[in-house]
């Protein structure tokens, strides 16, 4: 059983928000995460969301500035948030804001020097959930995921590969087609080495396209954000909108990439998410 250390319990909107650590076996560090449990009417399992953040971001910065929990608790739904990236004496950084600590770019590295640690594939997809249901009163069948920037990347990317584990997916402002921008091509490259084909596996306009996804999907992209050429929304919004299954991608006029962005419209996430969870 691994050991997990309360760094932090406040009580939150009639809920827990838990910050813990672990020692990770896939990311050879100790690891830190939040995660916000509802006080919940009834003895049934939660659903859960997860939330991934972007570049640069910690656990932190979505547990303190999106406002999630007031909407996770009048729907009763736990959300986690994992760290962007392994940190610590010892873990590999790049002085570059987009590449190292704070980069990870939710992949699983197979290049010198960043494959001991930067596995955040398989802690996210394997780890990180066996310790969380083993620990708290969740639904294992009842899951979905969103994410911010860097990390709506990465939700999308875990969603549309693995289908029957995520129901729904939404995302602000996603790193969109990363074969083909410079967020993602420099880390790619970086990370996986110059094979393409491993980059694919990436790339959510790619595997939309390539394998489909009989979830939900849902993503808001503001008018101004000032990352667009790197965000490369065109491409995304063009396989979404291909697809008849009632999914949205939504341009907010006058948006920038801010959390102020992300909270004006997470009470619309986190109701859709829940919608779908508890259908």
């Amino acid at each position: 059983m691994v050991e997990m250390k309360t760094i932090a319990e406040s009580k939150c909107f009639e809920g827990t928000q838990w910050v813990l650590s672990h020692q990770s076996k896939y990311c050879a560090c100790d690891m830190t995460f939040g995660i916000y449990v509802p006080e919940k009417a009834g003895s049934s399992k939660l659903p859960l969301i997860w939330y991934l953040s972007g570049l640069t971001c910690t656990h932190e910065n979505a547990m303190v500035k999106s406002g999630i929990q007031r909407w996770a608790s009048e729907k009763e739904v736990a959300v986690v948030f994992p760290d962007t990236s392994p940190r610590g004496e010892g873990v590999p950084d790049d002085p570059n804001f987009d590449l190292g600590q704070g980069a990870g770019f939710y992949i699983d590295s197979k290049k010198f020097p960043w494959e001991k640690n930067f596995q955040m594939w398989s802690y996210i997809l394997k780890e990180l959930p066996e310790l969380i249901f083993s620990n708290f009163h969740l639904d294992e069948k009842k899951q979905s995921i969103m994410g911010h920037s860097m990390g709506g990347l990465g939700a999308l990317n875990m969603a549309f590969r693995n289908p029957k584990v995520f129901k729904a997916v939404s995302a602000f402002a996603p790193i969109s087609n990363p074969t083909s921008g410079i967020w993602g091509r420099k880390q790619f490259e970086s990370y996986l080495g110059i094979e393409s084909e491993l980059w694919e596996e990436y790339d959510p306009s790619i595997l939309l396209e390539k394998r489909g996804y009989p979830g939900s999907i849902l993503i808001d992209q503001g008018t101004k954000d000032d990352f667009l050429d790197k965000l490369m929304p065109e491409s995304l919004e063009k396989q979404v909108n291909a697809r008849k299954q009632g999914n949205s991608f939504r341009y907010q006029e006058g948006y920038d990439h801010s959390y102020f962005f992300v909270s004006t419209f997470m009470k619309d996430h986190v109701f859709w998410h829940e919608k779908i969870l508890n259908k």
